[in-house]
């Protein structure tokens, strides 16, 4: 059964989102000034789509931290992280946004990904002392901009886009207080902070590496993990295979490129887009995963394969393409 968040009932002006966000607003009559009002400290996103599950038990940490790329044993409560569950080759399966309330593991991650997640980890239970739960339907993700204040269960990572988001009771979600915006606005700010999103700036042979997740959500210095191997590997002689870049893209085409796009340079494809959104600021952007060897100071095209225009872009590297660590720009 597919997800409607109430508040695309209830509140004036809501258009649904598509895609990978169906079921919750892209936006509420106007992004760039929804953009605007979430970058002043103000209002709100329902990100209610995302799937929730909570991890209790004395065992929870240490094993989280022997599954995950993060180090999470002795993790303080309160604490916010982001891991990783990769492949034994090292390809990204699941990310985690986390933060541990002194009793209980709170995680939310990609829509529609929570129950197969769910299932993987219960079959890595073995022996340790964890229970693990879909709360989805008992809690909803809300992101606000600027620092976190009152209570509740909230994470602020260094993936949240300076703001926080909050574990909200679903029954009080239409009680929020503020102005709502929609993701459409939200994806524009992390486009710019350059935070990439699995399923939407990866594909399934996406390794951590490429996607400037080394420091953010892979702990470099912890024991081993399923996939290390290859991350160690990668780290240690430098130059993953691929880079994430933001794209420039030319303001004077009115056509945004679409997820999965071809980006093209010198007539061949050297990789494909993955978000793309209409910055307030910053004007059209996207982000892209293109082979390391492309010259970091070309431009590059990206190709419609809808019958849309073709889009000159310049690109603004994220991911270092020689060096061994890997760290996207500071949010």
């Amino acid at each position: 059964m597919s997800y409607r968040s109430p508040l695309l009932d209830t509140t004036p002006g809501a258009v649904e989102a598509d895609g990978a966000d169906a079921g919750v607003a892209a936006h509420y009559g106007s992004d760039l000034r929804e953009q605007r009002m979430l970058a002043a400290g103000n209002g709100f996103v329902d990100l209610s789509h995302r799937d929730v599950l909570t991890i209790t038990g004395p065992d929870r940490l240490s094993w989280l931290h022997a599954l995950t790329t993060q180090h999470v044993d002795g993790l303080a409560a309160g604490t916010s992280t982001t891991a990783l569950i990769l492949s034994p080759t090292g390809h990204v399966e699941y990310v985690m946004y986390g933060v541990d309330d002194g009793e209980t593991f709170w995680l939310h991650t990609e829509p529609g990904t929570g129950a197969a997640l769910l299932e993987w980890l219960r079959s890595m239970v073995f022996m340790s002392r964890v229970e693990l739960a879909d709360a989805t339907t008992s809690y909803a993700i809300v992101w606000r901009p600027g620092p976190a204040t009152g209570a509740g269960i909230v994470r602020a990572g260094a993936d949240s886009l300076g703001g926080h988001e909050v574990f909200l009771p679903r029954d009080e979600l239409g009680a929020l207080d503020g102005p709502a915006a929609g993701v459409w606005a939200y994806e524009a700010l992390r486009i710019a902070a350059g935070a990439p999103r699995l399923g939407l700036d990866s594909d399934a042979r996406a390794i951590p590496n490429e996607l400037g997740w080394l420091g953010v959500a892979v702990h470099l210095d912890k024991g081993c993990y399923r996939g290390q191997e290859t991350v160690a590997r990668v780290h240690n002689l430098g130059r993953p295979p691929r880079r994430l870049v933001r794209l420039h893209l030319d303001g004077s085409v009115d056509h945004l490129p679409a997820h999965g796009d071809p980006v093209q340079y010198d007539g061949k494809q050297v990789g494909f887009v993955g978000s793309a959104a209409r910055h307030h600021e910053l004007g059209p952007v996207a982000l892209a995963l293109v082979k390391r060897s492309v010259p970091a100071e070309v431009e590059l095209v990206a190709v419609g394969t809808d019958d849309g225009p073709a889009v000159v872009a310049s690109q603004e590297p994220l991911v270092d393409p020689e060096v061994g660590l890997h760290v996207r720009a500071r949010i």
